[in-house]
């Protein structure tokens, strides 16, 4: 498996279309160099003032989509 490390330089939008949520970002991506005692997987990181608004943003598209969910199936019961 290819893991990388992603930097997020700037987060420019986020959206939802058809039940996917859509970033749009800037970021900087570079393979990632395996050490011994490494976990294969990916790296994400981003500024606490990008988490923030990221939060933030998926908060709201989240709710956007709780929307348009029927009343029965917004209380969380399945």
């Amino acid at each position: 498996m290819k893991t990388y490390d992603i930097e997020v330089q700037r987060l420019k939008s986020v959206r939802h279309d058809k039940g996917l949520i859509d970033l749009r970002i800037d970021a900087l991506v570079q393979p990632r160099k395996m050490g011994d005692e490494e976990a294969a997987s990916t790296s994400l990181q981003l500024p606490v003032e990008h988490a923030r608004t990221l939060l933030i943003l998926l908060k709201q598209q989240l709710a956007e989509l709780d929307k348009l969910q029927p009343r029965s199936r917004r209380s969380g019961r399945c």
